[in-house]
């Protein structure tokens, strides 16, 4: 969870499950979402979109398959403590990063882009440091329902990329419109990004 300080490709294909949404994406226009991305083209399974970077303050953790939801809200919300204490703007959506995996566990990075970067500032605490949001082209798939059925929707957006041949970094990054509640929340929505090469 780029041509941002580069995660290592994910070793095997997900954290969870991604299926692309049954039904086509909704039209995209041209300008920068929240989590500064510009969309620039739909399909029926997914859509590629220009990943904007941002300043970000992040924090990396490494956690295992089954106690993977837990390690983002909680990564998640250290980085929001310390974003509120140093005063400093959100500017997107909360993002968790998959730097590598095992067939145990996951090495990732949750950050939250910022409005701008605390001046000469590298870091908010030990943990929380401050660097650059990814960067690059992704294709993005939705998933709908709950985290702990993200499995299947990665084994389906693996699939998809696999029969389309799609020049895929193997580095996927999930975008989270939804509040993180609970695992079991049918009402979670999850935004994946496979980046390109």
């Amino acid at each position: 969870m780029d041509t941002t300080p580069s995660p290592a490709p994910v070793t095997t294909p997900s954290p969870a499950a991604i299926a692309p949404s049954p039904t086509p994406a909704p039209v995209a226009t041209a300008s920068p979402s929240p989590g500064g991305r510009a969309d620039q083209g739909v399909t029926a399974n997914g859509e590629i979109v220009d990943i904007v970077s941002h300043p970000a303050a992040m924090i990396e953790g490494k956690a295992n398959r089954d106690d993977i939801f837990g390690a983002i809200v909680g990564g998640l919300k250290i980085v929001k403590a310390e974003i509120d204490k140093a005063g400093l703007k959100p500017a997107g959506r909360p993002l968790a990063i998959f730097l590598s995996a095992t067939d145990e566990d996951f090495r990732y990075r949750v950050e939250i882009p910022l409005e701008s970067a605390p001046d000469g500032k590298t870091q908010l605490s030990d943990a929380v440091k401050i660097g650059p949001s990814p960067l690059g082209k992704a294709m993005r798939f939705e998933h709908r329902g709950a985290y702990d059925d993200i499995d299947s929707t990665y084994d389906a957006i693996t699939a998809y990329i696999d029969e389309k041949g799609v020049d895929a970094q193997e580095i996927f990054i999930e975008e989270y419109p939804t509040d993180l509640t609970s695992s079991e929340d049918p009402n979670t929505v999850v935004l994946i990004d496979v980046m390109l090469k």
